[in-house]
């Protein structure tokens, strides 16, 4: 019976991921050693969390036992589409958004009301159709929502510390590189730093609030994205660090203003490689981020980086690589740190 060992502060937005993951003990009670909490986890580590400690405690306390999904379903669903249900699923605020197997759209009704027994604060629940786009728009679908709602698709959500309002079904928020938000959360002090694909302040907003740079310019192109962005700013009260853009980063990144960049978007973020590396003064230091298959890990990324300093007559020097998470089959999301001279 493992537990990961998570200071105090960070537990309660570790907790919600590992349970959307379908990795949360719930059987078991958390608890608490000096400044940390010990969350108790089921199978194998999740990799954005394998940085936590691990403990094997003998002292396990376990609460009544609540029902699951599939326990609600049972009575909706034969053994082979309970077996179709998914283990994880994401709450962004009071909304639950899951992915569900096609041969259950039938029952898309029946989970939904399954769902809010489960949360009895959610206000509604959306499928997951994926995303799509240059803009990466989400594909949503309303299933439930409770008859005193008005706007099901707008909430705020809390996350070490910041807040973020969104539209759930307008702009996307990624839940799964929790932890890499958490750790640039605590970089970048004093720094001046280009968020080249900001998108609603996932890493803008938790570096001002927490890290207190001199200066962040945020750029993106998504006009709804940026909205949030706007928002996000006056919500957390950064409007005097944090300067918001609205455009493509390939046009609007400054060349050799900043200490710092940020390149959090993946799929063809190296098309943008040579506007983040232009960026960077001398010594400052390039987050990239990008899809990589197994095989190519750090190689590839790391390759990319050097070749294009190197074209711009300047050096790079690899500092750190993390895996974020699984991507798809075969496929690593990683972030490479490095300094540009």
């Amino acid at each position: 019976m493992k537990a990961l060992v998570v200071p105090k502060e960070q537990a309660e937005a570790v907790r919600l991921r590992l349970l959307e993951q379908g990795c949360l003990d719930t059987k078991r009670k958390l608890s608490k050693r000096g400044k940390h909490l010990e969350i108790p986890i089921t199978g194998a580590v999740p990799p954005e969390f394998k940085s936590y400690p691990v403990v094997w405690p003998d002292d396990a306390k376990y609460y009544e036992p609540e029902p699951t999904l599939r326990d609600l379903m049972r009575a909706h669903l034969d053994n082979d589409k309970l077996a179709l249900l998914p283990g994880g699923w994401q709450m962004i605020g009071d909304i639950v958004v899951i992915y569900l197997h096609s041969d259950l759209y039938p029952e898309r009704k029946q989970v939904g009301d399954a769902m809010f027994k489960l949360y009895p604060n959610c206000k509604s629940v959306y499928l997951d159709k994926g995303i799509s786009g240059k803009l990466r728009r989400p594909g949503r679908e309303l299933v439930v929502v409770r008859d005193w709602v008005d706007d099901p698709a707008i909430t705020v959500h809390n996350e070490n510390g910041c807040r973020f309002r969104l539209d759930v079904t307008k702009v996307m928020f990624s839940k799964g590189n929790l932890q890499e938000k958490m750790r640039m959360s605590r970089l970048g002090k004093g720094d001046v730093v280009v968020d080249m694909f900001a998108g609603i302040g996932y890493f803008t907003i938790p570096i001002a609030v927490h890290s207190h740079p001199d200066k962040i310019i945020a750029i993106e192109i998504n006009p709804e994205s940026y909205h949030y962005l706007v928002e996000n700013i006056r919500l957390n009260g950064v409007e005097g660090i944090v300067d918001p853009v609205l455009g493509d980063c390939a046009e609007m990144t400054p060349v050799l203003s900043a200490d710092r960049v940020i390149m959090g978007y993946v799929g063809n973020t190296r098309h943008y490689l040579e506007y983040g590396i232009k960026a960077l003064r001398s010594g400052g230091i390039l987050h990239y981020h990008d899809t990589v298959p197994v095989h190519l890990v750090p190689s590839k990324p790391t390759g990319q980086i050097r070749d294009e300093a190197c074209k711009q007559g300047r050096r790079a020097e690899i500092l750190d690589w993390h895996r974020i998470k699984k991507y798809s089959p075969g496929v690593w999301h990683v972030v490479v740190d490095a300094m540009i001279t």
